[in-house]
């Protein structure tokens, strides 16, 4: 079955590599839900906060995630109906088990 899509091979490339990072997709997942301080997100993927904002300066570079300023303090959140269909998309292949390594003969 052949299927003729029409997206841009290059900026779904760009995209794809924002998100082939395991912490990145952890915090992508958990700011769809809610706004998040950086500090709230290291605590919960366990990671300083420095590198929690360069994962969340990535996003914000491929203008994936929705920024608000309340005093010193920025929140983090993930309204895109695009990146929710792709997350939807990963757990479902995650719950049926495609993902799982296969060995090549």
């Amino acid at each position: 079955m052949s299927h003729d899509y029409k997206f841009d091979a290059e900026q779904a490339a760009d995209l794809l590599s924002v998100l082939a990072n395991k912490r990145r997709l952890e915090i992508l997942g958990l700011i769809t839900g809610q706004e998040w301080s950086v500090s709230a997100l290291a605590n919960e993927v366990n990671l300083s906060q420095s590198l929690v904002s360069q994962h969340l300066s990535r996003f914000r570079t491929a203008k994936l995630v929705d920024v608000r300023r309340d005093a010193q303090t920025l929140y983090y959140s993930c309204s895109s109906e695009a990146i929710l269909k792709v997350l939807a998309t990963l757990d479902e292949i995650s719950q049926s088990g495609s993902l799982e390594s296969k060995t090549v003969a």
